[in-house]
């Protein structure tokens, strides 16, 4: 496999609907593509994603307050921002613990 160490990329999940289920490798690539946009456009549209026995990515709005910058100590304002985060089913967490 042409990946690079440690890291899943979108040409080997395509490469792996490829072999899998025997798609070209143009509609492999074109399969994966079409599942993260969905992804994406649902998460823009403010969607949490589930991915059931996988995880869910949740986006949280968090509100504007006070920071401080640890170097100086001087207090700045932190706004408010819509942040994503990424939390593992039990299923995946237990499958990672056992590797």
């Amino acid at each position: 496999m042409m990946r690079s160490v440690g890291t899943l990329t979108r040409a080997d999940l395509a490469d792996s609907v490829n072999r899998k289920l025997g798609f070209s490798r143009a509609e492999s690539l074109a399969l994966v593509e079409s599942i993260l946009d969905k992804m994406c456009d649902a998460m823009v549209d403010g969607e949490n994603v589930k991915i059931s026995g996988f995880g869910t990515f949740v986006l949280r709005d968090k509100k504007e307050r006070i920071g401080r910058n640890p170097k100086t100590g001087v207090e700045v304002p932190i706004t408010s921002r819509r942040v994503l985060t990424f939390r593992a089913s039990k299923k995946l967490k237990d499958r990672v613990a056992a590797a």
